[in-house]
């Protein structure tokens, strides 16, 4: 259950991921997310020092995307593009894994991949959140992606990158719930454009929702609030 619209908008990485996004494009970004108090600009990595100092010293995090949206980099090369965007002012980590491994089954492969990329986050005290993007996977390979993951701990897992050929769904938020509890939140993405949809994400056990309709969501509890910010 949301309490107030401060709660609500604390929940929102208000994401603006397009590779033709300008810098008045990324500066009108981050402005409105100050003004509704998001948690997070979600931006790719060539622009995190940009949006940084256009938040100047305002409690929203860049939140950077390290290998976005395809996942298809060397650890060595992920681990690298983390350290670095870390150094360039991001406040939070999304990173994508490496799918193609998810599909062969290597799974040793996918724990060094993300015990290396956490514990590079970790080291700098900056929260990491491992993308599955699950549209392209089956149900044994969520589970055994969330049973990694209770292994490296992670801050967070997320359903989707919002590229991909699905967002979330509450099916998938609640299997990686029911598969982590409450050792690890879920941030669910891809697709969530109301309150409505917001909310049942969250009902579901999402902790956080990436979006590029934060304002949107935001007006729709307001109305159903009858106004009131709290």
């Amino acid at each position: 259950m949301i309490k107030n619209e401060k709660e609500l908008a604390q929940m929102i990485d208000q994401t603006l991921l397009k590779p033709f996004a300008s810098h008045d494009d990324l500066r009108k970004h981050c402005e409105t997310a100050m003004a509704y108090g998001f948690k997070t600009v979600a931006v790719n990595n060539a622009v995190v020092g940009f949006c940084r100092g256009v938040l100047g010293t305002s409690a929203v995090l860049c939140d950077a995307a390290v290998s976005f949206p395809l996942g298809q980099c060397t650890i060595e090369t992920k681990v690298f593009e983390t350290l670095d965007v870390i150094g360039k002012g991001a406040g939070e980590v999304d990173y994508v894994v490496n799918i193609g491994e998810v599909k062969s089954g290597n799974w040793t492969y996918i724990r060094n991949e993300m015990t290396e990329i956490v514990a590079a986050c970790h080291a700098c005290h900056i929260p990491c959140k491992v993308i599955f993007e699950n549209c392209y996977l089956n149900e044994d390979e969520k589970k055994k992606l969330c049973e990694t993951a209770l292994i490296v701990k992670p801050d967070f897992i997320k359903t989707s990158t919002g590229f991909g050929t699905g967002g979330a769904t509450v099916e998938d938020v609640r299997l990686m719930k029911a598969c982590v509890g409450d050792s690890i939140k879920i941030k669910a993405a891809g697709g969530i454009r109301d309150f409505k949809t917001a909310s049942a994400m969250i009902d579901a056990g999402a902790s956080r929702i990436g979006t590029s309709a934060g304002p949107k969501i935001i007006e729709d509890y307001r109305q159903l609030a009858g106004g009131r910010k709290n």
